[in-house]
Protein backbone atom coordinates (compact mmCIF):
# COMPACT_ATOMS: atom_id res chain seq x y z
CA UNK A 1 0.00 0.00 0.00
CA UNK A 2 1.35 3.39 -1.01
CA UNK A 3 2.36 5.79 1.73
CA UNK A 4 2.15 8.59 -0.82
CA UNK A 5 4.50 11.45 -1.52
CA UNK A 6 7.60 12.52 0.36
CA UNK A 7 5.48 15.36 1.70
CA UNK A 8 2.97 12.90 3.16
CA UNK A 9 5.63 10.67 4.68
CA UNK A 10 7.75 13.35 6.32
CA UNK A 11 4.68 15.22 7.52
CA UNK A 12 3.21 12.09 9.12
CA UNK A 13 6.51 11.14 10.77
CA UNK A 14 6.77 14.57 12.39
CA UNK A 15 3.13 15.01 13.44
CA UNK A 16 2.77 15.22 17.23
CA UNK A 17 -1.00 15.65 17.38
CA UNK A 18 -4.01 17.13 15.62
CA UNK A 19 -4.95 20.48 17.20
CA UNK A 20 -8.51 21.71 17.87
CA UNK A 21 -7.97 24.29 15.11
CA UNK A 22 -7.68 21.48 12.57
CA UNK A 23 -3.97 22.14 12.17
CA UNK A 24 -1.29 19.57 12.85
CA UNK A 25 1.40 20.13 15.46
CA UNK A 26 4.70 19.22 13.80
CA UNK A 27 7.98 18.49 15.51
CA UNK A 28 10.79 20.62 14.05
CA UNK A 29 14.02 18.81 13.25
CA UNK A 30 16.08 21.94 12.56
CA UNK A 31 15.43 25.58 13.41
CA UNK A 32 17.67 28.08 11.63
CA UNK A 33 17.72 31.64 12.97
CA UNK A 34 19.31 34.93 11.94
CA UNK A 35 19.57 38.48 13.20
CA UNK A 36 16.50 40.10 11.62
CA UNK A 37 13.51 37.95 12.61
CA UNK A 38 14.69 36.34 15.85
CA UNK A 39 15.16 39.24 18.35
CA UNK A 40 11.43 39.80 18.87
CA UNK A 41 10.84 36.07 19.35
CA UNK A 42 13.56 35.83 22.00
CA UNK A 43 12.00 38.86 23.67
CA UNK A 44 8.66 37.06 23.83
CA UNK A 45 10.33 34.10 25.54
CA UNK A 46 11.98 36.38 28.08
CA UNK A 47 8.66 38.06 28.84
CA UNK A 48 7.21 34.63 29.67
CA UNK A 49 10.33 33.40 31.47
CA UNK A 50 10.73 30.56 28.97
CA UNK A 51 13.89 28.88 27.74
CA UNK A 52 14.77 27.51 24.31
CA UNK A 53 13.46 23.94 24.33
CA UNK A 54 15.95 22.40 21.89
CA UNK A 55 19.09 24.52 21.53
CA UNK A 56 20.85 21.51 19.99
CA UNK A 57 18.35 21.58 17.10
CA UNK A 58 18.77 25.32 16.60
CA UNK A 59 21.53 27.03 14.61
CA UNK A 60 22.22 30.73 14.09
CA UNK A 61 24.00 32.86 11.53
CA UNK A 62 24.09 36.52 10.52
CA UNK A 63 23.43 37.41 6.90
CA UNK A 64 20.87 40.13 6.15
CA UNK A 65 22.56 43.16 7.69
CA UNK A 66 26.20 42.07 7.82
CA UNK A 67 28.46 44.37 5.74
CA UNK A 68 30.18 42.66 2.82
CA UNK A 69 32.97 45.24 2.54
CA UNK A 70 34.39 44.90 6.07
CA UNK A 71 33.98 42.71 9.18
CA UNK A 72 35.17 45.50 11.47
CA UNK A 73 33.08 46.07 14.60
CA UNK A 74 31.14 48.01 15.59
CA UNK A 75 29.31 48.20 12.27
CA UNK A 76 28.88 51.69 10.88
CA UNK A 77 25.11 51.13 10.70
CA UNK A 78 23.84 51.47 14.29
CA UNK A 79 20.74 49.34 13.62
CA UNK A 80 22.88 46.56 12.15
CA UNK A 81 25.24 46.63 15.12
CA UNK A 82 22.30 46.49 17.52
CA UNK A 83 20.78 43.47 15.78
CA UNK A 84 24.12 41.71 15.71
CA UNK A 85 24.79 42.37 19.39
CA UNK A 86 21.33 41.15 20.32
CA UNK A 87 21.76 37.93 18.37
CA UNK A 88 25.15 37.33 20.00
CA UNK A 89 23.60 37.76 23.45
CA UNK A 90 20.59 35.55 22.70
CA UNK A 91 22.57 32.61 21.34
CA UNK A 92 25.12 32.86 24.15
CA UNK A 93 22.44 32.80 26.85
CA UNK A 94 20.53 29.97 25.16
CA UNK A 95 23.49 27.76 24.28
CA UNK A 96 22.78 27.90 20.53
CA UNK A 97 25.55 27.19 18.04
CA UNK A 98 26.35 30.33 16.04
CA UNK A 99 28.12 30.59 12.69
CA UNK A 100 29.63 33.92 13.67
CA UNK A 101 31.77 35.88 11.18
CA UNK A 102 34.80 35.10 13.34
CA UNK A 103 34.33 31.34 12.86
CA UNK A 104 34.91 31.25 9.11
CA UNK A 105 31.51 29.53 8.75
CA UNK A 106 29.24 32.59 8.49
CA UNK A 107 27.06 33.06 5.46
CA UNK A 108 23.55 33.23 4.11
CA UNK A 109 21.41 30.92 6.24
CA UNK A 110 20.26 28.87 3.24
CA UNK A 111 23.85 28.38 2.09
CA UNK A 112 25.46 27.45 5.41
CA UNK A 113 22.75 24.96 6.44
CA UNK A 114 23.46 22.56 3.57
CA UNK A 115 27.23 23.09 3.40
CA UNK A 116 27.62 22.28 7.10
CA UNK A 117 25.50 19.14 6.84
CA UNK A 118 22.72 20.58 9.00
CA UNK A 119 20.23 20.14 6.17
CA UNK A 120 19.37 16.48 5.62
CA UNK A 121 16.61 14.53 3.86
CA UNK A 122 13.43 13.48 5.60
CA UNK A 123 13.37 16.15 8.28
CA UNK A 124 11.40 19.32 8.97
CA UNK A 125 13.22 22.64 8.79
CA UNK A 126 11.96 26.12 9.63
CA UNK A 127 13.49 29.58 9.55
CA UNK A 128 12.22 33.13 9.80
CA UNK A 129 12.94 33.69 6.13
CA UNK A 130 10.74 33.04 3.11
CA UNK A 131 13.46 31.27 1.13
CA UNK A 132 13.71 28.41 3.61
CA UNK A 133 12.20 26.29 0.82
CA UNK A 134 15.80 26.06 -0.48
CA UNK A 135 16.44 23.12 1.86
CA UNK A 136 13.74 21.11 0.10
CA UNK A 137 16.40 20.32 -2.52
CA UNK A 138 17.59 17.62 -0.10
CA UNK A 139 14.18 16.04 0.38
CA UNK A 140 13.38 17.99 3.55
CA UNK A 141 10.13 19.81 4.31
CA UNK A 142 11.33 23.37 4.78
CA UNK A 143 9.11 26.32 5.61
CA UNK A 144 9.59 30.03 6.11
CA UNK A 145 7.84 31.21 9.29
CA UNK A 146 6.92 34.46 11.05
CA UNK A 147 8.02 35.92 14.38
CA UNK A 148 5.26 34.42 16.52
CA UNK A 149 5.98 31.01 14.99
CA UNK A 150 9.69 31.46 15.72
CA UNK A 151 8.68 32.04 19.34
CA UNK A 152 6.63 28.83 19.34
CA UNK A 153 9.44 26.76 17.86
CA UNK A 154 12.01 28.18 20.27
CA UNK A 155 9.71 27.45 23.23
CA UNK A 156 8.34 24.04 22.24
CA UNK A 157 10.29 22.63 19.29
CA UNK A 158 7.01 22.37 17.41
CA UNK A 159 4.86 24.39 15.04
CA UNK A 160 1.16 24.41 14.12
CA UNK A 161 0.60 24.07 10.37
CA UNK A 162 -2.11 23.22 7.88
CA UNK A 163 -1.34 20.50 5.37
CA UNK A 164 -1.25 21.62 1.73
CA UNK A 165 -1.97 19.94 -1.58
CA UNK A 166 0.92 18.61 -3.68
CA UNK A 167 1.61 19.62 -7.27
CA UNK A 168 4.17 17.59 -9.18
CA UNK A 169 6.16 19.65 -11.68
CA UNK A 170 7.87 17.30 -14.08
CA UNK A 171 10.64 18.85 -16.14
CA UNK A 172 11.46 16.47 -18.96
CA UNK A 173 14.29 16.44 -21.52
CA UNK A 174 17.69 18.10 -21.38
CA UNK A 175 18.66 21.72 -20.87
CA UNK A 176 20.25 23.53 -23.78
CA UNK A 177 23.56 25.35 -23.82
CA UNK A 178 23.90 27.96 -21.03
CA UNK A 179 20.37 27.26 -19.78
CA UNK A 180 20.42 26.64 -16.03
CA UNK A 181 18.30 25.72 -13.04
CA UNK A 182 17.49 29.42 -12.56
CA UNK A 183 15.88 29.45 -16.00
CA UNK A 184 13.76 26.42 -15.12
CA UNK A 185 12.29 28.03 -12.02
CA UNK A 186 11.76 31.39 -13.72
CA UNK A 187 9.91 29.57 -16.49
CA UNK A 188 7.78 27.66 -13.97
CA UNK A 189 6.79 30.90 -12.25
CA UNK A 190 6.19 32.57 -15.61
CA UNK A 191 3.77 29.81 -16.64
CA UNK A 192 1.99 29.15 -13.34
CA UNK A 193 2.13 32.68 -11.92
CA UNK A 194 3.27 34.14 -8.63
CA UNK A 195 0.04 32.94 -7.00
CA UNK A 196 -0.23 29.66 -8.89
CA UNK A 197 1.23 27.69 -6.01
CA UNK A 198 -1.02 29.06 -3.26
CA UNK A 199 -2.35 26.09 -1.27
CA UNK A 200 0.32 23.76 -2.67
CA UNK A 201 3.79 22.46 -2.08
CA UNK A 202 5.73 21.71 -5.26
CA UNK A 203 7.47 18.42 -5.94
CA UNK A 204 10.05 18.94 -8.69
CA UNK A 205 10.80 15.84 -10.75
CA UNK A 206 11.75 14.64 -14.21
CA UNK A 207 14.96 14.04 -16.14
CA UNK A 208 16.08 17.68 -16.18
CA UNK A 209 15.71 17.96 -12.40
CA UNK A 210 17.45 14.64 -11.72
CA UNK A 211 20.41 15.74 -13.87
CA UNK A 212 20.99 18.91 -11.84
CA UNK A 213 23.73 19.09 -9.24
CA UNK A 214 22.69 19.92 -5.67
CA UNK A 215 23.40 23.60 -6.14
CA UNK A 216 21.05 23.71 -9.12
CA UNK A 217 18.38 21.89 -7.15
CA UNK A 218 18.74 24.45 -4.37
CA UNK A 219 18.21 27.26 -6.88
CA UNK A 220 14.98 25.61 -8.01
CA UNK A 221 13.56 25.02 -4.53
CA UNK A 222 14.74 28.44 -3.33
CA UNK A 223 12.23 30.27 -5.53
CA UNK A 224 9.21 28.06 -4.78
CA UNK A 225 7.86 30.86 -2.61
CA UNK A 226 8.03 33.27 -5.58
CA UNK A 227 5.58 30.93 -7.27
CA UNK A 228 3.20 31.10 -4.30
CA UNK A 229 3.98 27.57 -3.04
CA UNK A 230 4.32 26.94 0.70
CA UNK A 231 7.40 24.81 0.04
CA UNK A 232 9.18 22.92 -2.71
CA UNK A 233 11.19 19.71 -2.63
CA UNK A 234 13.07 17.16 -4.70
CA UNK A 235 13.24 13.49 -3.81
CA UNK A 236 16.69 12.54 -2.45
CA UNK A 237 18.86 10.31 -4.61
CA UNK A 238 22.51 9.30 -5.07
CA UNK A 239 23.39 12.86 -6.07
CA UNK A 240 22.05 13.99 -2.69
CA UNK A 241 23.84 11.31 -0.70
CA UNK A 242 27.20 11.84 -2.43
CA UNK A 243 26.97 15.58 -1.78
CA UNK A 244 26.22 15.06 1.93
CA UNK A 245 28.69 12.29 2.70
CA UNK A 246 31.73 13.54 4.60
CA UNK A 247 30.22 16.85 5.64
CA UNK A 248 30.14 18.05 9.23
CA UNK A 249 27.17 16.73 11.22
CA UNK A 250 26.49 13.96 8.70
CA UNK A 251 26.97 10.43 10.12
CA UNK A 252 29.91 8.38 8.88
CA UNK A 253 30.44 4.73 7.99
CA UNK A 254 27.69 2.31 9.04
CA UNK A 255 25.74 5.15 10.64
CA UNK A 256 25.65 6.90 7.26
CA UNK A 257 24.33 3.77 5.57
CA UNK A 258 21.63 3.42 8.23
CA UNK A 259 20.59 7.05 7.81
CA UNK A 260 20.58 6.57 4.05
CA UNK A 261 17.98 3.80 4.42
CA UNK A 262 15.67 6.27 6.11
CA UNK A 263 16.35 8.89 3.45
CA UNK A 264 15.46 6.36 0.76
CA UNK A 265 12.27 5.40 2.58
CA UNK A 266 10.83 8.91 2.43
CA UNK A 267 11.05 9.22 -1.35
CA UNK A 268 7.67 9.57 -3.03
CA UNK A 269 6.26 6.19 -4.00
CA UNK A 270 6.01 5.40 -7.72
CA UNK A 271 2.24 5.14 -7.37
CA UNK A 272 1.85 8.25 -5.20
CA UNK A 273 -1.16 10.39 -6.09
CA UNK A 274 -0.84 14.12 -6.72
CA UNK A 275 -3.42 16.88 -6.64
CA UNK A 276 -2.04 18.33 -9.86
CA UNK A 277 0.70 17.53 -12.38
CA UNK A 278 2.41 20.02 -14.69
CA UNK A 279 4.92 19.04 -17.39
CA UNK A 280 7.57 21.30 -18.91
CA UNK A 281 10.00 20.35 -21.69
CA UNK A 282 13.46 21.60 -20.69
CA UNK A 283 14.76 21.36 -24.25
CA UNK A 284 12.41 24.18 -25.27
CA UNK A 285 13.86 26.66 -22.75
CA UNK A 286 16.31 29.46 -23.40
CA UNK A 287 17.87 31.78 -20.81
CA UNK A 288 14.99 33.57 -19.06
CA UNK A 289 15.07 37.17 -17.84
CA UNK A 290 12.41 39.28 -16.17
CA UNK A 291 10.95 42.30 -17.94
CA UNK A 292 8.72 43.47 -15.09
CA UNK A 293 8.46 43.85 -11.34
CA UNK A 294 7.49 40.33 -10.27
CA UNK A 295 9.42 37.09 -10.82
CA UNK A 296 6.47 35.87 -12.92
CA UNK A 297 6.96 38.62 -15.49
CA UNK A 298 9.67 36.79 -17.38
CA UNK A 299 10.50 36.03 -20.98
CA UNK A 300 13.12 34.15 -22.99
CA UNK A 301 15.99 36.49 -23.77
CA UNK A 302 15.19 36.52 -27.50
CA UNK A 303 11.40 36.50 -27.11
CA UNK A 304 9.26 39.65 -27.35
CA UNK A 305 7.97 41.35 -24.22
CA UNK A 306 4.21 40.66 -24.13
CA UNK A 307 1.44 43.14 -24.79
CA UNK A 308 -0.37 43.69 -21.47
CA UNK A 309 -3.69 43.09 -23.24
CA UNK A 310 -2.52 39.60 -24.23
CA UNK A 311 -2.33 38.57 -20.58
CA UNK A 312 -5.13 37.48 -18.25
CA UNK A 313 -7.53 40.28 -17.30
CA UNK A 314 -6.27 40.50 -13.73
CA UNK A 315 -2.68 40.96 -14.95
CA UNK A 316 -3.16 43.71 -17.54
CA UNK A 317 -2.86 46.76 -15.30
CA UNK A 318 0.01 45.22 -13.31
CA UNK A 319 1.89 44.60 -16.55
CA UNK A 320 1.33 48.18 -17.73
CA UNK A 321 2.71 49.59 -14.49
CA UNK A 322 5.65 47.18 -14.59
CA UNK A 323 6.56 48.09 -18.16
CA UNK A 324 6.39 51.80 -17.35
CA UNK A 325 8.65 51.33 -14.30
CA UNK A 326 11.14 49.17 -16.19
CA UNK A 327 11.02 51.40 -19.30
CA UNK A 328 10.36 48.56 -21.69
CA UNK A 329 7.96 48.32 -24.62
CA UNK A 330 5.82 45.39 -25.77
CA UNK A 331 7.24 43.67 -28.80
CA UNK A 332 10.84 44.48 -27.88
CA UNK A 333 13.19 41.85 -26.48
CA UNK A 334 15.20 42.24 -23.27
CA UNK A 335 18.40 41.59 -25.22
CA UNK A 336 20.29 44.90 -25.31
CA UNK A 337 18.50 46.36 -22.27
CA UNK A 338 21.14 48.68 -20.71
CA UNK A 339 22.27 47.97 -17.15
CA UNK A 340 24.17 50.03 -14.59
CA UNK A 341 24.85 47.37 -11.95
CA UNK A 342 25.56 43.63 -11.99
CA UNK A 343 25.02 41.59 -8.85
CA UNK A 344 26.17 37.98 -8.59
CA UNK A 345 25.06 36.72 -5.20
CA UNK A 346 22.09 35.71 -2.97
CA UNK A 347 20.79 32.42 -1.56
CA UNK A 348 19.61 31.54 -5.07
CA UNK A 349 22.91 31.73 -6.93
CA UNK A 350 26.05 32.38 -4.85
CA UNK A 351 27.46 28.89 -4.37
CA UNK A 352 30.79 27.65 -5.68
CA UNK A 353 29.52 26.08 -8.95
CA UNK A 354 27.67 29.34 -9.73
CA UNK A 355 30.91 31.29 -9.33
CA UNK A 356 32.88 28.75 -11.36
CA UNK A 357 30.50 28.94 -14.32
CA UNK A 358 30.53 32.71 -14.21
CA UNK A 359 34.34 32.87 -13.96
CA UNK A 360 34.73 30.74 -17.11
CA UNK A 361 32.84 33.43 -19.00
CA UNK A 362 34.60 36.35 -17.31
CA UNK A 363 38.21 35.22 -17.74
CA UNK A 364 40.07 37.43 -20.21
CA UNK A 365 37.24 39.93 -20.42
CA UNK A 366 36.53 43.29 -18.77
CA UNK A 367 33.49 44.79 -17.11
CA UNK A 368 31.91 47.62 -19.11
CA UNK A 369 33.28 50.93 -17.74
CA UNK A 370 29.75 52.20 -17.10
CA UNK A 371 28.80 49.20 -14.95
CA UNK A 372 29.59 48.63 -11.28
CA UNK A 373 29.74 44.91 -10.76
CA UNK A 374 30.04 42.87 -7.59
CA UNK A 375 30.39 39.23 -6.63
CA UNK A 376 29.13 38.32 -3.14
CA UNK A 377 29.83 34.67 -2.20
CA UNK A 378 27.05 32.94 -0.29
CA UNK A 379 29.26 31.99 2.63
CA UNK A 380 32.74 32.36 4.03
CA UNK A 381 33.41 28.74 3.06
CA UNK A 382 32.35 29.45 -0.53
CA UNK A 383 34.55 32.54 -0.56
CA UNK A 384 37.55 30.61 0.75
CA UNK A 385 37.10 27.76 -1.73
CA UNK A 386 36.73 30.21 -4.61
CA UNK A 387 39.89 32.04 -3.58
CA UNK A 388 41.80 28.76 -3.35
CA UNK A 389 40.83 28.14 -6.98
CA UNK A 390 41.82 31.67 -8.01
CA UNK A 391 38.30 32.67 -9.00
CA UNK A 392 38.57 35.91 -7.03
CA UNK A 393 41.54 36.98 -9.16
CA UNK A 394 39.59 36.34 -12.35
CA UNK A 395 36.71 38.51 -11.17
CA UNK A 396 38.92 41.27 -9.75
CA UNK A 397 41.08 41.46 -12.89
CA UNK A 398 37.91 41.85 -14.95
CA UNK A 399 36.72 44.75 -12.78
CA UNK A 400 34.30 43.05 -10.39
CA UNK A 401 34.24 43.97 -6.71
CA UNK A 402 34.96 40.81 -4.68
CA UNK A 403 33.02 41.03 -1.41
CA UNK A 404 32.47 39.18 1.85
CA UNK A 405 29.58 36.79 2.46
CA UNK A 406 26.02 37.98 3.06
CA UNK A 407 22.61 38.70 1.56
CA UNK A 408 23.92 42.01 0.22
CA UNK A 409 22.12 43.63 -2.72
CA UNK A 410 19.46 40.93 -2.90
CA UNK A 411 17.42 43.06 -0.51
CA UNK A 412 19.65 46.03 0.28
CA UNK A 413 19.55 45.87 4.08
CA UNK A 414 23.24 46.75 4.26
CA UNK A 415 25.23 49.30 2.27
CA UNK A 416 24.96 47.31 -0.98
CA UNK A 417 22.07 49.10 -2.68
CA UNK A 418 20.95 50.51 -6.00
CA UNK A 419 21.07 54.27 -6.35
CA UNK A 420 18.31 56.25 -8.02
CA UNK A 421 16.92 54.58 -11.14
CA UNK A 422 19.85 52.24 -11.75
CA UNK A 423 19.09 49.04 -13.63
CA UNK A 424 20.60 45.87 -12.18
CA UNK A 425 21.30 42.48 -13.76
CA UNK A 426 20.81 40.27 -10.72
CA UNK A 427 21.15 36.57 -9.88
CA UNK A 428 18.82 37.04 -6.89
CA UNK A 429 15.18 36.00 -6.52
CA UNK A 430 12.99 39.11 -6.28
CA UNK A 431 12.53 42.13 -8.50
CA UNK A 432 9.80 44.05 -6.68
CA UNK A 433 9.92 47.83 -6.78
CA UNK A 434 12.37 48.97 -4.08
CA UNK A 435 13.69 45.47 -3.41
CA UNK A 436 17.35 46.39 -3.93
CA UNK A 437 17.30 49.56 -1.85
CA UNK A 438 15.94 52.20 -4.23
CA UNK A 439 12.25 52.79 -5.03
CA UNK A 440 13.26 53.87 -8.53
CA UNK A 441 15.72 51.03 -9.08
CA UNK A 442 15.09 48.42 -11.77
CA UNK A 443 15.95 44.76 -11.22
CA UNK A 444 16.28 42.19 -14.00
CA UNK A 445 16.50 38.61 -12.71
CA UNK A 446 18.62 36.09 -14.62
CA UNK A 447 21.06 33.22 -14.21
CA UNK A 448 24.67 33.83 -13.05
CA UNK A 449 26.28 33.57 -16.48
CA UNK A 450 23.73 36.00 -17.87
CA UNK A 451 24.63 38.42 -15.06
CA UNK A 452 28.33 38.48 -15.89
CA UNK A 453 27.59 38.66 -19.62
CA UNK A 454 25.51 41.77 -18.94
CA UNK A 455 28.31 43.22 -16.80
CA UNK A 456 30.83 42.75 -19.61
CA UNK A 457 28.60 44.14 -22.36
CA UNK A 458 26.77 46.82 -20.37
CA UNK A 459 23.42 45.36 -21.39
CA UNK A 460 21.35 42.18 -21.17
CA UNK A 461 23.10 39.70 -23.46
CA UNK A 462 22.22 36.27 -24.78
CA UNK A 463 25.03 34.37 -23.07
CA UNK A 464 24.83 31.65 -25.71
CA UNK A 465 26.65 34.00 -28.10
CA UNK A 466 29.73 34.16 -25.82
CA UNK A 467 32.44 31.52 -25.50
CA UNK A 468 33.67 30.25 -22.13
CA UNK A 469 37.30 29.74 -21.17
CA UNK A 470 38.63 26.65 -19.40
CA UNK A 471 39.98 27.38 -15.93
CA UNK A 472 41.71 25.20 -13.36
CA UNK A 473 39.32 24.26 -10.57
Amino acid sequence: MSEGTLYDKVWDRHTVTRLPTGQDQLFVGLHLIHEVTSPQAFGMLQERDLEVAYPDLTHATVDHIVPTSSKERPYTDDAAEEMMAELEANVRESGIEFSHPDTGEQGIVHVIGPEQGLTQPGTTIVCGDSHTSTHGAFGALAFGIGTSQIRDVLATGTIAMEKQKVRKIEVTGELGDSVEAKDIILEIIRRLGTEGGVGYVYEYAGEAIENLDMEGRMSICNMSIEGGARAGYINPDETTYEWLEGRDRVPEGEAFEERKKYWESVRSDDDAEYDDVVTIDASELEPVVTWGTTPGQGVGVTEPIPEPESLADDKVETARRAQKHMRVEPGETMEGYPIDVAFLGSCTNARLPDLRRAARLVKGRTVDPNVRAMVVPGSQQVKKAAEEEGLDEIFIEAGFDWRGAGCSMCLGMNEDQLEGDEACASSSNRNFVGRQGSKDGRTVLMNPRMVVAAAINGAVTDVRTMKEVTINE
